[in-house]
């Protein structure tokens, strides 16, 4: 499975490669209104999404990242995106067990985002779950590491609620959506936590 050929597939969502012929339909899913993503940079208009889409693949061109639009399968229609970037790959001393390993170590999610009429349905939890999933069990990475504004609180909450670990606040780490230096309060999942995390995943999703 390459990088570029990646696809997550669930019962709700889809999460496929992002490629620039998904500009138009990320351009209808963002909408014209950005009071709609407080503490999220949601690209506006076809400008903004065209570069923040050829970003995205340049850097899984580069190795870093690897990027997904959002797909609900009820109506194939595209509501949003999200992605794996900040891939770490550590140095494992010949003759580990682990040294011979090309997937990453650890990870960051984030970049994501939903059309509106999609926020708290079960496409986000499914996406969380597909995304979790594979980096636990077909990567086996060690961590993955999530952040959100620290003004987020709707964010904070549902990061603890399927059991993510707070590690603190990274001060000044990011450009928040409102072009202020970001604080951003971090959260983690380590491997040895992924079973309980995945069970209250699959709890949340079979409620929805």
């Amino acid at each position: 499975m390459t990088m570029t050929s990646t696809t997550l597939n669930g019962s709700h969502v889809r999460l496929e490669p992002l490629t620039r012929a998904h500009i138009p339909d990320l351009v209808e899913a963002a909408g014209t209104d950005r009071a709609v993503f407080p503490w999220s940079a949601v690209p506006i208009g076809s400008g903004e999404m065209s570069k923040y889409v050829q970003t995205a693949i340049a850097w899984r061109e580069a190795g870093t990242a690897l990027p997904f639009a959002t797909v609900r399968i009820a109506d194939a229609r595209v509501i949003g995106s999200s992605r794996f970037f900040l891939l770490e790959r550590w140095e494992w001393p010949a003759g580990h067990l682990e040294a011979a390993r090309t997937t990453p170590d650890a990870c960051e999610i984030g970049y994501t985002w939903l059309t509106p009429a999609a926020m708290r349905t079960a496409a986000n939890t499914e996406a969380k779950l597909l995304m979790l999933t594979f980096a636990f069990e077909t990567w086996r990475v060690q961590r993955v590491c999530l952040h959100t504004d620290a003004r987020n609180e709707r964010s904070r909450k549902a990061m603890l609620r399927i059991g993510a670990q707070f590690e603190g606040v990274l001060r000044a780490h990011r450009l928040a959506s409102d072009l202020i230096p970001r604080d951003s309060a971090r959260y983690s999942i380590v491997a040895a936590e992924w079973p309980a995390v995945k069970a209250r995943l699959e709890e949340r999703l079979a409620a929805r």
